[in-house]
């Protein structure tokens, strides 16, 4: 292929991959070195009241953002180097917690929860989405070729759902008197509440993304065994492999790059989950590294937004999701040398 024709067609994605991903990732990068703040001022107001027959007045001393020449609210800029991420990390307070080996000390700190919950979430529901998404896949392959239509079509639905709207119908289900928890407390005969506390929310959420996202994996995994070398499994056959030998052996290294695949979506998508939390609304008890992120990002009672430590989780975010694709991408590419 000429050069010209290689600019050609990459030329407009490279350009939107600049202009969309890189310029925003360098802007976040600088913002986390400087922080911005609105000036304020001390000032005497007075206040008086329509007391009869006098007035009452009082003089109190208040602050008040100061405005420029065309009424917005003056702004500095401080570069503050790396102040943002010690903010976010408090590696004096992690560090204690970690000598004293108290772990729920060290669950005050909003990072380390946040870390906690979204290591957890990742790498306990990859097993399960790969696991479910494969077992569908072959339920579906084997089964009777009328029913395959309305059976990928029912697969599907979690998957169309809007993330939000599922989490949101999930948390009616078990909220307060939900149907599900009205059923439970019928069938248990004693009170439940699934929100009061942080596991049974967490257990929740990890349901909930398996139900949501299964489907995509099972899509996937069922393209793929529509390639299976069937001479290969009818040898098996005959050399006297049962079901279970024939998927460990032929149809699971035939999907291994689709598997490697479909884990590095996984870790992508689901180390930045935040739809559950907002979904669940689980702030009290558990929180994501990505709503900490917006978190900090709320303005306070001044109108002051903490870009700088937005900024500094939003990287530290972004760091956690490149460790966690090496293993992945490290396998890509030994099976992409092993094939040149």
């Amino acid at each position: 292929m000429k050069f010209k024709t290689f600019i050609a067609f990459v030329g407009p994605s490279l350009f939107m991959m600049v202009l969309f991903i890189a310029f925003p990732l360098v802007s976040v990068f600088t913002q986390s070195f400087y922080n911005k703040s609105q000036e304020f001022e001390r000032v005497e107001v007075e206040t008086c009241t329509p007391g009869f027959p006098t007035q009452t007045c009082v003089t109190e001393v208040k602050s008040r953002p100061v405005l420029d020449e065309n009424g917005n609210v003056r702004t500095t800029t401080e570069f503050v180097g790396l102040q943002a991420y010690r903010d976010v990390l408090e590696l004096d307070r992690a560090g204690a917690a970690v000598r004293a080996g108290s772990w729920s000390q060290l669950m005050t700190i909003d990072f380390w929860k946040a870390l906690r919950f979204t290591l957890t979430f990742t790498l306990l529901t990859l097993p399960l989405v790969i696991g479910v998404g494969l077992a569908i896949a072959l339920a579906v392959n084997n089964a009777v070729r009328s029913l395959r239509g309305p059976v990928i079509f029912i697969s599907l639905l979690p998957f169309i759902i809007t993330p939000v709207i599922g989490a949101l119908s999930i948390r009616w289900l078990f909220i307060g008197d939900g149907i599900l928890t009205a059923f439970l407390e019928w069938w248990l005969a004693r009170d439940i509440a699934m929100f009061a506390q942080g596991w049974t929310i967490e257990v929740m959420m990890l349901l909930y993304r398996v139900w949501h996202v299964a489907p995509f994996a099972f899509v996937i995994f069922y393209a793929g065994l529509q390639t299976v070398n069937q001479d290969t499994l009818e040898s098996a056959i005959i050399d006297g492999a049962n079901r279970w030998q024939r998927l460990r052996y032929v149809i699971v290294p035939h999907l291994m790059p689709l598997i490697i695949f479909i884990a590095l979506i996984h870790l992508m998508d689901c180390y930045r989950v935040f739809e559950e939390i907002v979904g669940f609304s689980s702030q009290a008890h558990v929180i994501s590294l990505q709503w900490l992120t917006y978190d900090f990002l709320t303005p306070d009672d001044a109108g002051n937004r903490a870009i700088s430590r937005a900024s500094a989780s939003a990287m530290l975010t972004m760091i956690g999701i490149v460790l966690l694709l090496i293993l992945p991408l490290r396998r890509t590419w030994r099976d992409h040398k092993g094939a040149h």
